[in-house]
């Protein structure tokens, strides 16, 4: 039976776990789950409108961060003055503290910098705040090293990049919370906005990386939580990302590992990983093809699926196309006829062909399709196989 996301928020809520893992396929409520357990935790109040500092630590008891937390932060490109784009920061005194008080801002340049370019330099534009003698920072630029101790200043960074430094200041900001409460007794720490904090939620954070800089960001991250004292705030990760979530799943044996699904009535499940196994992507788009197969539920993504699990099968057995393991035609080739309607249903040049209802003979075909590339044993490419020697009879 299927539950609303404020019934799921609850499930976590009441969940006695320093550590809860989340996968979902994107558009399934991860971000909307999110929003859903901050009200849970802090319910935004009906006469006022939500600050900055709110939707980041909203009533000081839940750190959160996702696709809204990056809504925070906007490009101010002076087009009319022809001056230089800059990364505008709405005002809030989380930044102005880990940058200003704390002096974290080369922490942040770090991290960023390690995820990004080394040459690409953030620079923290430092104004007067409202108090004699307080500093604010409210916006960013950006430079390029050139090599020749010069630098291209003004930069507009990509969207990707953007995402990167927006999460550099949120983990900075993560690893100094950490920090500050590693610190027993209250009196003790250097500040007490976070003492009455209780979750830090994140929603997928960086999809843009690459592999390698992806299991690394996992492994940080899941070892800046070990360090977190016990008795500290719980986290709650979700992610669409199977390797992501994979490094996080093996990095946290004791920590509880949950799929999250939307229904077709627009219901939600959260069903436990009961498995010490880590998640198998490929497997799980194989299952969940198979039950649309079942239920007669075919729809366009299915496609998509599909050739996700072509491609994935084709890279690992040393394919050059993915079509090379779709069904052959009589003079041993791949059908051409096949391809090309996996290609067209698996992708669309306007938002507006997105239709999500198939034909009888698109379903047929997806079913033949499944059937065919589902159940058959595959070798490595030719030029992987081992050559075997006949050995010579007696």
């Amino acid at each position: 039976m299927g539950q609303t996301l404020t019934e799921i928020a609850e499930t976590l809520r009441d969940a006695d776990k320093k550590v809860q893992l989340i996968y979902a396929f994107n558009a399934s409520g991860k971000t909307r789950l999110s929003r859903a357990f901050k009200n849970l935790i802090a319910p935004k109040s009906q006469d006022n409108d939500e600050t900055l500092d709110e939707a980041i630590l909203p009533r000081e008891k839940i750190l959160y961060y996702n696709a809204f937390t990056e809504d925070l932060f906007y490009w101010d490109n002076d087009l009319l003055s022809d001056g230089e784009p800059k990364l505008i920061i709405q005002p809030n005194t989380f930044t102005d503290w880990i940058i200003g008080e704390q002096g974290k801002d080369n922490d942040v340049i770090a991290n960023f910098q390690h995820y990004t370019n080394k040459n690409l330099t953030p620079v923290f534009l430092e104004k007067d705040g409202p108090r004699v003698g307080e500093k604010t920072y409210p916006s960013v630029s950006f430079s390029l090293a050139t090599g020749d101790d010069e630098a291209t200043t003004g930069i507009k960074i990509s969207k990707g990049e953007e995402s990167n430094f927006i999460w550099s200041v949120f983990f900075t900001l993560i690893e100094e919370v950490v920090t500050v409460l590693s610190a027993a007794e209250a009196e003790d720490r250097s500040t007490n906005k976070f003492d009455k904090l209780e979750y830090v939620f994140i929603d997928d954070p960086v999809s843009s990386l690459d592999d390698n800089h992806l299991i690394e960001l996992a492994q940080t991250l899941a070892t800046l939580i070990k360090s977190a004292p016990q008795d500290g705030p719980k986290f709650i990760i979700t992610t669409h990302n199977p390797l992501f979530f994979n490094v996080l799943f093996n990095a946290f044996k004791k920590g509880l590992k949950y799929q999250l699904s939307q229904n077709e009535d627009g219901t939600f499940s959260l069903d436990r990983w009961n498995t010490d196994s880590p998640f198998s992507y490929h497997l799980h788009l194989i299952e969940k093809l198979k039950t649309a197969s079942e239920n007669d539920g075919f729809e366009k993504y299915h496609y998509n699926l599909l050739r996700n699990i072509l491609e994935k099968t084709a890279t690992f057995m040393g394919y050059e196309d993915w079509a090379d393991l779709l069904p052959h035609t009589a003079d041993g080739t791949s059908d051409a006829y096949l391809k090309r309607v996996v290609d067209i249903s698996s992708h669309s040049k306007h938002a507006g062909d997105e239709q999500p209802q198939l034909s009888k003979d698109d379903k047929r075909v997806l079913g033949y399709l499944l059937g065919e590339t589902a159940n058959k044993k595959y070798e490595f490419a030719a030029r992987y196989r081992m050559i075997v020697e006949e050995t010579p009879d007696d």
